[in-house]
């Protein structure tokens, strides 16, 4: 069973018959017959009027606001079918078409597209209802709309239940390429996507990111924001705000809503750049508004309406500023402007709307340009039955031409070729002068495997039923006072970029960049956003990168931090600094004087061997342990000078295990020598028997020697093999690096260092004995003298030390180093060198030898019992002695007397002269 709608749609004004309606072909705005039918779906008037009766009837509505752009795509679209029936594409099948206007309304639409399913021939009009359609024949194969992506989407679900196909001009909405909701849609335009994807990238790339919005309330506005705002917050650009208006002009609230729009554009002060996806009625009110209200913006244009003629030439356009839009691509439409030219010489019969265009003409010919313009926009289909026939007609050539917009006239009739080629290879093996010779569906499968040759390239439809055509970016510019659409660069939608055909187009682009649309003002390389209480991120306070941190673009959300220790940067850097290497180089006056210090030590040491060497047979150089023991002394006290070398320039490795290693082992050996001398001068002079054989047990020279020098030599061993030092880099100054030495182990450098003092101790514990030698032979009193300034240097070098940093730590240890070889080598072989030199008198072996009698023969003296202990029968007792040498002969004789208090005269003998010199003797012998 099939259930049965008539279509019997006609045009009332109140209760009245405006229009016939004895048939259902009085609905239809403009028709052709054919073997095959086109439908065609245009909103060649903006609204639909609305009767105030209540209530209201389901009526159909008279409409109003003639659109020229509109009106010239059903042109477009007759004029493709005309010439592809005058051509060999169809093999003699001839297309006709059915044009109907939409009036913009949903509701119109949808009766037009009930009578494109209406069963072919039926005389009723009549659709059927069934549950396979696959051999139903419908009164058109195709259809080319509609105007607007709300219209198409309520119109392709109604033809998808026949499969139907539709191929829209115009109709841009991301979501028609969703295949399981709109299976038989088709457009030879890009999606949406593309387009708000261009307009985000212009967006970037003029340095705008505060914008605001304007749309009309429907599905094409809808969805244009959605897909806007996800491009836009994928680029970091923020909308300030979204003004939705109605759809429909006729809604009672169209006034309130674009005063509101326009009262948000003027408060927001920061907000340049306005982006408006409107119908061309809309943007016209608009901008009319706009311009009482003195606004000057940069306004970008959806492709609705970036290239209306009728709205670039409203009065005082050029003071809202600056528009920018995106337009189809078109190739050749030079033949449609031919058949404009001819168009006056066409029959009105079977198109309404040419004959409500000529009827216009009369109406408002009298008027210039764009009072023409909004006079044909201002007309109703009531006030043309008005004035029907009561004017005499007038055509104007010009008019229509100059409101050609090419990317609608190129998508339209590219339309109509797309589904001839399709209907072509229906037909390779069929009769089409038949009808019934093919369905609607397999169609449909053939209009996806389309390819048409569009000028110079092929085009075809995508897996989503889109034509992937470019944009061209248009820029009204103003030129000899009238305003101009101009095209001022091209934008690949497959690549993303803008492509500029010359210079000149190209500083118009960057003209715009001299707008400024943003929250906040850029933040400089250097500094980093700090995002404030706004909800937008494009809102927020620049603050300086930290030290060590640094942005090398603007509007950076976080600071760079330096990569690695060895780059600094400072507050507000936008780049990063290698450090400077600090470390004592040769060059530094510091390290020259420590060298120089270091070289006369040298030289020093040099000078004192020579001395010593030609005065080999002297008293001085025997007494002072021989030439071979002065030769180790100076040559340990060389390598410690030499040992200052390592301190300075570029640390190495060999440098930082050397130089410590060095300065220990010989420092060792020259303590481990003074150490010999110290006990061979107390064993020499000194008349203590007890404290004689005590000396005498540890006065081994060479196994001394070697000893405590290998104990050191083992204490370096262990320190380079376990903790040896290493080349360090020390970061502590912020913008230097200090190449210096880390020691590996400070207790190793402690232990080297604590054993050096040990030995020191003990070297100035014995000197100090002998300190009271003959007056000139006082080697012990100077050697005490060189272990105290090595001790003072030492304690001293200790804090100093531990406080101090940067490329002069290793002066410090220099200069320790020097201060205690110094101490060391001038008070152990400057007063010889002064008594060779200076006192030679004194450096001969009688005048040696009479100084040592004297010395020891008043040592001799000296000695006596100093206590006693007398046993008595009840206690013991301490007394005093008194020395009771009377007189000078009683020393000669070697007699004295002793004593007692409370006991007799006790008589000691005191060693004779002889025996003196005896005594003298053996310690000349002995030293």
């Amino acid at each position: 069973m099939a259930f049965v709608i008539f279509l019997i749609p006609c045009f009332v004004v109140g209760s009245e018959v405006a229009f016939s309606c004895q048939n259902a072909d009085d609905f239809v705005g403009a028709s052709s017959p054919g073997d095959i039918v086109i439908g065609g779906l245009f909103a060649v008037h903006s609204e639909m009027l609305h009767p105030e009766e209540d209530p209201i009837k389901p009526v159909i509505q008279n409409c109003a606001g003639f659109e020229i752009q509109v009106f010239l795509q059903t042109l477009a679209m007759i004029h493709a079918i005309e010439t592809i029936n005058n051509s060999t594409l169809l093999s003699g099948v001839t297309l006709g078409y059915e044009i109907y206007d939409t009036c913009a309304e949903v509701t119109k639409a949808m009766a037009s597209a009930l009578r494109f399913l209406s069963k072919l021939n039926s005389s009723e009009d009549a659709v059927e209802f069934k549950c396979n359609y696959s051999d139903y024949i419908p009164r058109v194969k195709a259809v080319t709309g509609a105007s607007y992506s709300e219209v198409s989407m309520a119109v392709s679900r109604l033809l998808a239940l026949q499969l139907i196909p539709q191929v829209s001009p115009a109709s841009s909405a991301e979501i028609l390429s969703d295949k399981i909701r709109f299976p038989s849609f088709f457009r030879t335009i890009p999606s949406d996507f593309h387009q708000t994807r261009a307009m985000t990238r212009l967006i970037c790339e003029s340095g705008w990111n505060w914008i605001g919005v304007i749309a009309t309330d429907d599905d094409n506005g809808r969805f244009a924001l959605e897909s806007f705002g996800v491009q836009a917050m994928a680029n970091n650009v923020c909308i300030a705000f979204k003004e939705m208006l109605p759809a429909y002009l006729s809604d009672s609230t169209f006034h309130t809503k674009v005063d509101q729009a326009i009262e948000k554009i003027v408060k927001e002060k920061r907000v340049n750049v306005i982006v408006v996806f409107m119908r061309q009625f809309h943007v016209l009110k608009l901008f009319k508004k706009a311009i009482e209200r003195n606004v000057n913006k940069i306004w970008i244009a959806s492709d609705n309406w970036s290239a209306a003629v009728k709205i670039s030439t409203i009065p005082n356009i050029r003071q809202l500023g600056t528009v920018v839009g995106f337009g189809f691509k078109y190739g050749d439409i030079s033949s449609f402007q031919e058949f404009l030219r001819n168009l006056h010489k066409k029959p009105t019969e079977n198109n309404k709307f040419l004959r409500e265009y000529i009827m216009l003409l009369s109406i408002c010919a009298h008027l210039d340009y764009h009072d023409f313009q909004t006079c044909i926009a201002n007309q109703s289909q009531d006030n043309l039955l008005e004035n029907d026939g009561s004017k005499p007609q007038i055509w104007r050539d010009d008019f229509l031409n100059a409101n050609v917009e090419p990317g609608f006239i190129h998508s339209t009739m590219l339309a109509v070729y797309a589904i001839a080629h399709a209907i072509k290879g229906q037909c390779k093996d069929r009769d089409c002068k038949d009808p019934s010779a093919f369905t609607p569906w397999e169609l449909l499968e053939e209009l996806k495997r389309v390819v048409i040759i569009d000028g110079d390239k092929e085009v075809k439809f995508d897996s989503k039923g889109d034509m992937s055509t470019s944009y061209d970016v248009l820029l009204w510019k103003e030129i000899d006072g009238h305003m101009e659409i101009t095209t001022m660069a091209e934008y690949d939608a497959e690549k993303g970029g803008f492509i500029f055909e010359d210079e000149e187009k190209k500083k118009d682009f960057l003209a715009l960049k001299k707008v400024q649309s943003t929250c906040s003002q850029p933040c400089r390389p250097g500094q980093v956003k700090k995002v404030t209480e706004s909800p937008h991120t494009c809102c927020y306070e620049c603050i300086y990168c930290p030290e060590n941190h640094y942005s090398n673009q603007t509007d950076m959300d976080y600071c760079y931090r330096c990569n690695n220790k060895t780059y600094w940067a400072p507050i507000n850097s936008s780049t990063c600094y290698r450090k400077t290497i600090y470390f004592l180089a040769w060059t530094d006056w510091f390290a020259i004087f420590l060298l120089l210090l270091s070289a006369f030590g040298v030289v020093l040491v040099l000078s004192i061997c020579v001395i010593f060497t030609k005065n080999l047979d002297t008293p001085v150089v025997k007494a002072s342990g021989g030439l071979t023991v002065c030769y180790i002394i100076l040559f340990s006290h060389f390598l410690i000078f030499l040992s200052t070398v390592f301190f300075i320039d570029v640390p190495t490795e060999f440098k930082c295990k050397t130089r410590q290693a060095l300065f220990g082992i010989s420092f060792t050996l020259c303590i481990s020598c003074i150490l010999i001398k110290s006990l061979k001068i107390l064993l020499a002079f000194s008349f203590d028997p007890k404290l004689q054989n005590f000396l005498k047990c540890m006065y081994k020279p060479i196994p001394t020697v070697v000893t405590c020098t290998g104990i050191q030599v083992i204490i370096c061993t262990f320190w380079l093999i376990f903790r040896t030092p290493f080349v360090d880099q020390n970061f502590s100054i912020p913008r230097a690096i200090i190449l210096e030495c880390n020691e590996g182990s400070i207790v190793a450098f402690g232990i080297m260092l604590g054993y050096i003092a040990a030995l020191a101790f003990i070297c100035f514990i014995f000197a100090f004995k002998g300190r009271k030698l003959p007056e000139n032979y006082n080697e012990a009193k100077f050697i005490t003298f060189g272990m105290l300034i090595y001790f003072i240097a030492w304690i001293v070098f200790i804090p100093v030390y531990a406080t101090t940093f940067g490329k002069y730590l290793p002066a410090v240890e220099i200069i320790v180093v020097l201060i205690s070889n110094y101490g060391i080598l001038c008070c152990t072989f400057l007063p010889k060198c002064y008594i060779i030199i200076y006192k030679q008198e004194t450096n001969t072996k009688s005048a040696f030898l009479k100084m040592v009698y004297t010395y020891s023969s008043k040592s001799a003296r000296s000695v006596a019992v100093s206590q006693v202990s007398l046993d008595s029968k009840s206690s013991s007792f301490r007394a005093t002695i008194t020395d009771s040498c009377q007189t000078e002969n009683d020393s000669v004789n070697g007699n004295c007397h002793f004593q007692v208090p409370g006991q007799s005269l006790i008589k000691r003998k005191i060693l004779p002269r002889n025996a003196a010199r005896t005594m003298v003797r053996k310690r000349v012998s002995s030293i």
